[in-house]
């Protein structure tokens, strides 16, 4: 019987492997249209799972933990999930944690496009459990990831090439802003200036298409109820400019301390052993419960007490409070790997101290200035500017938020002094800096504009015979003797530790360290590189800066995957230095 059972289960197979094949094939001769009608399927499945991330965390935490509630559900609630959640990362989910942005980028330029399926259903559920919990991270980072990852499994499975897969990462993400935000032009300059970092991409009409269907699918489910309810805005005074500056400044120096603690708080966290990781999230959750046992205004996202600050209805004692206990709350939530975003969390921090702001300007200067509530808005635009570094996306979703042209000139003035402040005391942005404490080396806007110039891939040559760690001093020496270059790669089991050069390994042999591994000589840290994207003149001046004949080539997303070498001898006959010096 079973024998008889088979053979009628192989023309099923093939008969579905057949189909599928011929489906891809007829999909690669018409990849433009296919592309266009993909955006439009992205942003449907993009919003569609938005809608699901508002209702499910909204109603389930509103079930968790209703306003009233005991004072020890609002402790146990945070604790409970948060540990739920780092179980579900630590063993099942661990491309999961953190915000989705850095992760989104980190497959846009370092990882071909892909994000797996699994992901993307392990950022949601994940996410949804913190969120649910009270823990005070936002929804908007996370769904940036879902919708990117709705696109590149979409794309994959229709077998389009791997540049095509990669254009749907930002189709994704513009998806998820516009229905996050309710905000679809907003969505679309976000796209193109975070996730992107080119405002001429080429998939712009993809991306306004996507973000349009994803917010038609927002309002379809939802109506066309906007994220605030905000006043209407009037300038009551010329004088209120230089208010607005004093908000941005504050504004400024408020991002740099949110980004300098999230980023200390998680390198301490990332020192720990790995092992530890699945308990992680509960450092989180246990603060947040204990803030919100004294404040329960700490607990969840908090647009609901925005709104209040929007309206002024909030006191400046509670606002101020809820300043300080929201940065701490937030920056250790997320530094100790719970799921969620600082979209959300940046907004609020904006409101509170633009309202803060505004009410003591209100009260001193009563027939100058306007209500606190439009301080409260321009503070959301001014945190959302100097923390995510996104300046025009934050002035157009505020406009998109109130529909109100008066105030873009003091959007403008505090978003600009706020984006300055940011920058100058704290170079890198915030999604490079966490990034990079993974690993990830995300090409800088400069790296991205002479990406037309010569690459290093170009003349990248496969890497010379690497040296083991284990290896003794004496066995390198003569390993490497005989060796063109000076300089040589060393591994532990395959992964790239470093590089040492021949002086090194001789001055090692002659004092007397002929037994020492060579791990011992090896420098971990800061080791001299380059990325296969760089252009070719970034690679000779980094050997001429350390004077090095041989450079490393390594991957963006692993630090520890060696691609190959750049020599010094290529790099000059690429620029045809050796045929003018032959004339």
């Amino acid at each position: 019987m079973e024998s008889a059972a088979t053979p009628e289960n192989k023309p099923k197979e093939k008969w579905w492997t057949i189909l599928r094949s011929r489906l891809i094939a007829h999909l690669q001769q018409r990849e433009e249209q296919i592309f266009l009608l993909l955006s439009l399927l992205i942003g449907a499945l993009t919003g569609l799972a938005v809608v699901a991330f508002i209702v499910v965390t909204e109603r389930l935490g509103m079930r968790l933990y209703p306003v009233g509630s005991a004072a020890w559900r609002r402790v146990l609630v945070p604790v409970a999930g948060s540990l739920a959640m780092g179980v579900l990362l630590y063993r099942y989910f661990p491309n999961a944690r953190g915000s989705g942005v850095p992760q989104t980028k980190a497959a846009l330029f370092a990882g071909d496009g892909f994000i797996s399926l699994r992901t993307v259903l392990g950022k949601f559920f994940c996410t949804a459990t913190t969120l649910a919990s009270g823990i005070p991270l936002g929804r908007e980072g996370p769904s940036v990831q879902v919708g990117a990852g709705i696109g590149s499994v979409l794309g994959r499975w229709l077998g389009l090439r791997p540049e095509k897969v990669k254009a749907l990462i930002p189709v994704g993400a513009a998806a998820a802003i516009a229905a996050a935000f309710n905000t679809p032009m907003a969505a679309v300059l976000f796209s193109l200036e975070e996730v992107m970092g080119d405002m001429h991409a080429p998939i712009l009409g993809s991306v306004v298409l996507a973000s349009a269907t994803s917010w038609a699918v927002l309002r379809l489910l939802l109506g066309n109820n906007p994220l605030f309810q905000v006043p209407q805005y009037t300038l009551v005074h010329p004088l209120e400019l230089a208010i607005y500056a004093l908000l941005g400044i504050a504004g400024g120096f408020l991002s740099v301390a949110f980004t300098r603690l999230l980023l200390e708080m998680r390198k301490f966290f990332l020192h720990l052993p790995k092992s530890t990781r699945w308990w992680h999230p509960v450092v989180g959750g246990v603060t947040v419960g204990l803030m919100g046992w004294l404040v329960p205004q700490v607990l969840g996202v908090g647009y609901t007490y925005v709104g209040s600050a929007l309206d002024g209805t909030m006191a400046l004692k509670l606002m101020l409070l809820l300043v300080v206990l929201k940065l701490f709350g937030v920056t250790v939530s997320y530094a100790s790997g719970n799921a969620g975003g600082i979209f959300g969390p940046s907004l609020f921090l904006g409101a509170m101290l633009g309202g803060a702001i505004g009410t003591v300007a209100h009260s001193l200067l009563p027939g100058y200035t306007a209500t606190p509530g439009a301080y409260a808005l321009v503070g959301m635009g001014a945190l959302f500017a100097g923390i995510v570094r996104a300046p025009m996306t934050s002035v157009l979703m505020i406009f998109e938020m109130t529909r109100d042209y008066a105030v873009i000139v003091p959007l403008m003035i505090a978003n600009l002094t706020s984006f300055f402040i940011s920058s100058r005391f704290q170079k890198q942005p915030i999604y490079e800096a966490l990034a990079h404490q993974d690993g990830i080396h995300l090409p800088s806007h400069s790296t991205r504009d002479e990406s037309s110039q010569r690459s290093v891939a170009q003349i990248m040559r496969k890497s010379p015979q690497m040296l083991s760690s284990q290896m003794r001093v004496e066995e390198a020496v003569e390993q490497t003797r005989s060796g063109p270059f000076r300089i040589w790669p060393v591994a532990d089991k395959g992964y790239f530790l470093g590089i040492l050069n021949k002086e090194d390994l001789e001055c090692a042999f002659v004092d007397g360290r002929k037994e020492q591994p060579l791990a011992s000589l090896v420098e971990t840290l800061h080791v001299p590189h380059v990325h296969a994207d760089h252009a070719l003149h970034l690679a000779l001046e980094r050997m001429s800066k350390y004077h090095l004949d041989v450079l490393p080539v390594i991957h963006r997303a692993d630090l520890h995957k060696l691609e190959g070498v750049v020599t010094l001898p290529d790099v000059l006959d690429a620029y045809g230095i050796d045929r003018i010096g032959s004339r």
